[in-house]
C-alpha cells in the first residue's frame, strides 16, 4: 500500500481501531494533524487522526494542510516516514528540531504514548513509501 493513501489510511484505520477498543485506553478527547512537507510528488500532505473518549474517530489523509486541530505536527516526508516506521522516535524528533510543534507542549508529551501507539500499529502494514 503506499503511504498516505485511501488504501493505506483504510488499513490504518481499522487495525488502530480494533487495537483502541481492545486496550484499556485513557479516556482523552483529542485531534492531531501531521502536516507532511516535501513529499515525493512535490504536494504538502496531512494525516489527522482524531480520538473521542479513548477511542478512534477519525483518521484522515490528504493534500494541503488539513483540518484543525489541537496539535499540529510539521515536518519533512522523510522524517515522518521513519517515525511511522519505528525508526525514529517522536519525541526525539522534536526535541531535535526535526519537527515543529504547534500546540500545547506539556499536553501533547503526555499524549505521546498514544502516537508512539500508532505509529507501531502502523508499523506492521506493508507500506511502500
Amino acid at each position: 500500500m503506499k503511504y498516505l493513501s485511501q488504501e493505506w489510511r483504510d488499513e490504518v484505520f481499522k487495525r488502530v481501531d480494533e487495537a483502541f477498543k481492545n486496550a484499556d485506553m485513557p479516556k482523552v478527547t483529542v485531534a492531531m494533524n501531521n502536516l507532511y512537507k516535501n513529499c515525493p510528488d512535490g504536494k504538502d500532505r496531512y494525516y489527522y487522526v482524531a480520538l473521542k473518549d479513548g477511542l478512534l474517530d477519525k483518521i484522515e489523509v490528504g493534500e494541503g494542510d488539513g483540518p484543525d486541530a489541537e496539535f499540529k505536527i510539521i515536518g519533512d516526508y522523510e522524517v515522518f516516514a521513519q517515525v511511522t516506521r519505528c525508526e525514529m522516535n517522536a519525541q526525539k524528533a522534536l526535541m531535535s528540531g526535526k519537527f515543529k510543534f504547534k500546540g500545547n507542549l506539556v499536553k501533547g508529551l503526555k499524549l505521546a504514548s498514544l502516537a508512539d501507539r500508532l505509529n507501531k500499529i502502523s508499523a506492521g502494514i506493508p507500506t511502500e513509501f
